[in-house]
């Protein structure tokens, strides 16, 4: 079975592994190519886009795929939109994998908006000491709010992404730990942090830190997934789905 995996995700690495090594399946592994330097994959890895929906789908029809399951992250938006419409042209079937979100805990005091620049706006117009952990795609929407002192954390190096005054840059890559996560909020004097909400277990002790520090935390609500695809939570239900829909997968 010809299976592609559209990766980027602790989830995409995690299936990759499970699928590696088996004669009964061929799978490909699909990276957008942000990072400059991922991890090594135990499958073959395409780097790169398709060039839309139409790319997509020829692709599929060429490669011979049987499955595609969007493993991408939460917010690659565009890219689950594309899958389900390239799927649907080239009668593919398609899961999405997706980690579930988090949950507001007792103790929290998270201020839940709906997009990146609802978020800046949430900051308020007073100067604040703010810790940014968005990527570095969605920095530029912080541009118009320079009043505020940034403490930024990417994987790739922000160049000028944050055209802003005051901006601390690190660089760093999860997963991360609750008491390097307070360390770090305490030495910066961070005020208020603000994330996208992710799920998963590898960023999320910058949540715990926060926490436990009573700082609120602003969080960017998940952008809705495309209508009538299946959706799984687990590494093991995608490959449930895998053997159910087609009889063959582990």
């Amino acid at each position: 079975m010809r299976i592609l995996i559209l990766g980027g995700t602790t989830e995409a690495s995690a299936l990759a592994a499970r699928l590696a090594g088996r004669s009964d399946v061929s799978p490909l592994l699909s990276m957008a190519g942000r990072t400059s330097d991922p991890r090594p994959m135990p499958i073959p890895t395409r780097i790169g886009g398709f060039g839309g929906v139409a790319g997509l789908a020829a692709f599929l029809r060429e490669e011979s795929i049987e499955a595609v399951i969007d493993a991408t992250h939460p917010f690659a938006a565009v890219m689950s939109r594309n899958a389900a419409e390239a799927c649907a042209l080239a009668k593919v079937p398609l899961l999405a994998l997706r980690r579930p979100a988090w949950t507001p805990q007792s103790g929290d005091h998270w201020i839940e908006v709906p997009s990146m620049e609802a978020a800046v706006q949430a900051l308020g117009k007073s100067p604040r000491r703010v810790f940014l952990t968005v990527g570095r795609l969605e920095l530029a929407s912080f541009a118009a709010a320079p009043q505020h002192t940034y403490l930024v954390r990417t994987i790739e190096p922000i160049g000028d992404a944050l055209p802003v005054p005051n901006v601390v840059a690190i660089q760093d890559r999860a997963p991360f730990h609750d008491a390097a996560e307070r360390t770090l909020m305490q030495r910066e004097r961070v005020d208020v942090v603000v994330t996208k909400n992710s799920g998963g277990s590898a960023t999320y002790p910058k949540i715990a830190a926060a926490r436990s520090l009573g700082l609120p935390v602003v969080v960017v609500a998940r952008p809705d997934e495309p209508q009538g695809v299946e959706e799984v939570a687990s590494v093991d239900e995608a490959l449930e789905w895998l053997e159910k829909r087609h009889g063959r997968a582990p």
